[in-house]
């Protein structure tokens, strides 16, 4: 259920994200103190092509996502050089009948809807997966506060 929520777990607060990252950079006061205000005022966190959380679907809903594939455009090689980020939670999901992932894509709160390629070359895995919001079920919370 965190997946469908879009909630970040263990697999996204890995040690090298900020609240930037995982689409909370408001939440970070810039007036007061706070865990995370020195790291997010660091140029290098503020990049406009910064890693951002997103969720993935994959385009034939039959195949199913693996987590640690990594992430290149459609008609790319699946390269380092060529590497835009990766798939770091996936389930199956009940509610929609296929497969989910969040992850973190290069620009990728500017990228919704764009397909891109989950490729895992130890699996042998190259999926097509559209880029969508990491709140796949009740992003509004309304289901919740029924």
């Amino acid at each position: 259920m965190r997946i469908e929520k879009g909630h970040a777990a263990g697999n996204e607060l890995n040690g090298q994200t900020t609240a930037l990252n995982l689409g909370m950079g408001r939440m970070v006061s810039k007036k007061k103190d706070s865990i995370g205000s020195t790291l997010s005022e660091r140029p290098e966190m503020n990049r406009d092509d910064a890693i951002k959380l997103v969720g993935f679907r994959p385009v034939d809903r039959n195949q199913p996502l693996t987590a640690g594939a990594h992430f290149v455009e459609r008609r790319t090689e699946a390269t380092t050089e060529h590497d835009l980020g990766w798939m770091t939670s996936v389930a199956y999901s009940p509610s929609l009948g296929h497969s989910i992932g969040l992850g973190f894509l290069q620009r990728g709160d500017q990228r919704m809807g764009d397909i891109v390629r989950a490729v895992n070359l130890i699996r042998d895995q190259d999926i097509e997966v559209e880029i969508v919001s990491a709140h796949f079920i009740d992003p509004d919370g309304e289901r919740l506060r029924a």
